[in-house]
């Protein structure tokens, strides 16, 4: 397989072939993010993504799994975007998963009925990087929509009938009083939007963003461990929609928590309030195991 530059997928796209459909992110602003930033935004000429799929076909044979890349491929035309799932599903017949990162600008520049034929032609799962329901923090990290956008994106892509995982950030607000107004308005915002899943991530600082360049100079505070399971726990607390899978092992995270809401929250409540009250280091990943 050919690849430029850095390619990433979500964790639960490990066992998926990687397509690489548009290089870097459309978007590419976001102050926390350094993943595309050694390559400009361009979308891959046709025949060429054809060709990597024909590649494909004849090193792996069969798959059921796929993800396009990189951060943003539904920014595609839609008529490009179903010859891809086209050429994909025909060169795999056992294919039953196609996913993709998805900008929420991206999402709104689809029409509903885009997306929902987008689905029916086999787009099985996207990933909307939400980070947060508060509004001036979503202005502050240059996500490019307001809180309301962000809602709005989602909500397509699940009225689209699309399976929507939507990743959040623990620590965004940094320390004070935004922490638990982050979390609150990020638990309000799930509650609305109804995604299949609820992806947290902890924030770290990447080298070279301007949030790094922020911390280093004083300008945000990063939460301690404790602080950041205590986002955690308020996102448990005030999510109150059914059946919503909550997965939070994300190497980033300090303490692994997983479970279905509401089935699981007692369950999921109790093990992050006993981390809290006894200060347990040894239950919490070390730094040197945290990841991205």
């Amino acid at each position: 397989m050919r690849y430029e530059g850095t390619v990433i997928r979500p964790f639960s796209e490990a066992n998926s072939y990687l397509l690489q459909c548009t290089l870097g992110c459309s978007h590419n602003k976001c102050t926390f993010c350094g993943t595309y930033k050694d390559k400009p935004f361009r979308i891959r000429p046709m025949a060429e993504i054809k060709a990597d799929i024909r590649m494909a076909r004849e090193h792996y044979g069969d798959l059921e799994k796929a993800f396009l890349c990189d951060g943003d491929a539904i920014v595609l035309p839609t008529p490009m975007l179903l010859d891809i799932l086209h050429e994909l599903y025909a060169a795999f017949p056992s294919l039953r998963h196609v996913g993709t990162y998805v900008g929420p600008q991206s999402s709104l520049g689809k029409s509903l009925d885009a997306l929902t034929t987008l689905r029916a032609a086999g787009l099985t799962k996207a990933y909307l990087g939400v980070e947060t329901g508060h509004d001036q923090l979503l202005e502050e990290v240059h996500k490019g929509v307001d809180a309301a956008g962000m809602l709005m994106a989602g909500q397509r892509l699940v009225a689209a009938g699309i399976n929507l995982s939507a990743m959040v950030l623990l620590g965004i607000a940094g320390k004070g009083p935004r922490s638990h107004a982050h979390a609150t308005a990020t638990a309000e915002m799930v509650n609305r939007m109804k995604p299949h899943y609820l992806a947290a991530l902890t924030i770290t600082p990447i080298p070279h963003t301007p949030l790094f360049s922020q911390v280093r100079a004083g300008k945000f505070e990063l939460l301690d461990p404790f602080e950041t399971l205590a986002e955690m726990r308020t996102l448990f607390e005030h999510i109150t929609i059914e059946n919503l899978k909550f997965v939070g092992v994300h190497a980033s995270n300090y303490l692994p928590i997983n479970g279905t809401l509401q089935r699981d929250k007692a369950r999921m409540l109790a093990t992050v309030d006993e981390v809290l009250e006894t200060k347990d280091r040894t239950r919490m990943r070390s730094e040197r195991m945290r990841g991205l």
